[in-house]
């Protein structure tokens, strides 16, 4: 007999699987579905659930499914053929084409922002994933909008912090009309006498001595001496300050580097 080992990844891919698929997806406006009932092929159908929640079907009409799993409805559906005479015994089955109304926008700094359905328990990460993860600007702090009980939430989420604490309950679940951003990621910038001027990503805890490295280093007439930095101050208004190597650079500071006077 064969042995077969599956890795702790291609597990955890196959429970993910098995959870998306006993999910119960709920219908919507805008939500396309196949239908047909077993031995009526006349009654076959591919169709748009209204702005209000209904279907059009044959023999019945609008019928109401707005707000119902796909089960509740092939059974909806079912019954009232029944119910009309239409059938002694209908079974129906349901196929969503098209999941419309389900959808979360994934925006900012991804590599494929867009709306994705959501065809199953969801969470933050999973979303992320779908849309190929964060651009390399993009940031560590994800910004998740959503409508409850008639009120609109905001939640930032330290996507970094989460996955080294393993905190993962901040990974919180998803649904239809949520909207997730991932900021850019925060940037400081360096002028004067280095290689490569210009804006650069400002990791946590950077210091001015990481910052020289991300400028390409002081040019040939650059000094390592009397370093300042440019920032702005509680009040809003820019100050000037002495630096040195060890210094932590703060987010939109600028630092500035002195020609060598020798």
């Amino acid at each position: 007999m064969k042995r077969v080992v599956i890795g702790i990844a291609g597990l955890a891919l196959m429970l993910g699987m098995c959870m998306a698929g006993a999910a119960e997806v709920l219908l919507g406006p805008g939500d396309v579905v196949k239908l047909s009932v077993y031995g009526s092929p006349d009654l076959s159908i591919e169709t748009r659930v209204s702005e209000s929640g209904h279907l059009t079907f044959p023999l019945l009409g609008q019928v109401a499914v707005g707000g119902m799993p796909v089960a509740v409805a092939e059974k909806t559906i079912a019954s009232l053929l029944e119910k009309a005479g239409y059938l002694k015994q209908a079974q129906v089955n349901m196929l969503v084409t098209t999941l419309a109304s389900q959808q979360i926008s994934v925006l900012g700094h991804v590599n494929r922002p867009g709306r994705y359905p959501v065809d199953g328990r969801r969470r933050v990460l999973d979303m992320l994933a779908l849309a190929g993860g964060i651009h390399s600007d993009g940031g560590d702090m994800i910004s998740l909008v959503r409508m409850r009980d008639g009120k609109t939430l905001r939640e930032t989420i330290d996507v970094v912090d989460m996955v080294r604490t393993g905190e993962l309950e901040k990974d919180v679940e998803v649904a239809g009309g949520d909207i997730i951003f991932v900021e850019r990621a925060p940037r400081a910038y360096i002028t004067g006498e280095v290689s490569r001027p210009g804006p650069f990503r400002l990791e946590r805890g950077m210091t001015v001595q990481q910052a020289l490295s991300a400028g390409g280093g002081l040019s040939p007439r650059g000094s390592s001496n009397g370093i300042r930095i440019t920032r702005r101050a509680a009040g809003g208004q820019p100050v000037s300050l002495d630096a040195r190597a060890s210094d932590i650079v703060q987010v939109d500071d600028v630092i500035v580097v002195r020609e060598s006077w020798f």
